[in-house]
């Protein structure tokens, strides 16, 4: 039986990785690079430099182009579904062809692994087409800490909930029920824009916890502004842009 083990590798940083995922990286006989086209070199670039900079063995390093989502798709999680199955396809396709009997294959995942990423609905798909695979998790230290930390600001008021949403159900659903704080993933569009941005606060930071980290904070109806422009321009400058916000109701 083949190990798949998905090693949550945060920001990308290496001072982020933590012991588990250097042993298990060190421990892997093969790891599967994924390449996200040329404006997105650095990320590659930079689980090369973990293989290579911090790694005490030499892993076999097996790179393959990622596949693109088509944004076109009338309903979304059907787009999606589709990107998982040629995802899954490339994934067992590799395995076969380059992982021995019982060999330990590693993947490195940005964030953690749990948190609003797909490596684990595509390893399950793996299963499903009847690879024989065990599934491990390495957990890694998520942009929502990155983010709060970097900040110096607690996640959460005193015993009070928080809501962690999609930039997509903020534009299409406001502002959720029951919480006064929202944090906000995967959002391309700057989706704080489409809510009534008066009492509320925001915590915006981009490339959280990489050497180009950008953080701005305040009331959004006075800094939202400044985060769309500047947002742009730092995706105009690097040719990509990961970017998470935390926002909070004022009492």
């Amino acid at each position: 039986m083949i190990t798949l083990s998905l090693v949550g590798i945060g920001s990308g940083n290496p001072d982020h990785l933590t012991l588990q995922a250097i042993k298990t990286l060190e421990g892997a006989d093969l790891i599967l690079l994924p390449r996200k086209g040329d404006e997105k070199t650095e990320l590659a670039d930079l689980r090369r430099d973990i293989v290579a900079g911090v790694l005490k063995t030499a892993p076999s390093v097996v790179e393959f182009d990622y596949p693109v989502r088509d944004a076109k798709t009338p309903k979304y999680l059907d787009g999606v579904n589709t990107w998982h199955d040629a995802l899954a396809s490339i994934w067992g396709g590799l395995i076969a062809e380059h992982a021995k009997p019982n060999a330990n294959v590693a993947l490195m995942v940005w964030g953690d692994p749990s948190l609003y990423d797909s490596t684990l609905r595509i390893a399950d798909r793996l299963i499903a087409q009847g690879l024989d695979i065990k599934v491990e998790v390495v957990p890694g230290i998520t942009s929502l800490q990155m983010l709060t930390a970097a900040h110096g600001i607690p996640l959460n008021d005193l015993g009070a909930p928080v809501v962690i949403t999609t930039g997509r159900q903020l534009r299409e659903n406001g502002w959720p029920d029951g919480t006064n704080a929202v944090a906000v993933m995967l959002d391309g569009e700057c989706s704080f824009k489409h809510i009534d941005q008066e009492g509320i606060d925001i915590w915006w930071g981009g490339y959280v916890g990489m050497p180009q980290q950008i953080l701005k904070a305040g009331p959004l109806a006075k800094v939202g502004a400044d985060i769309i422009r500047t947002r742009a321009e730092a995706r105009e400058l690097n040719g990509w842009i990961m970017d998470i916000y935390l926002l909070r109701k004022r009492a």
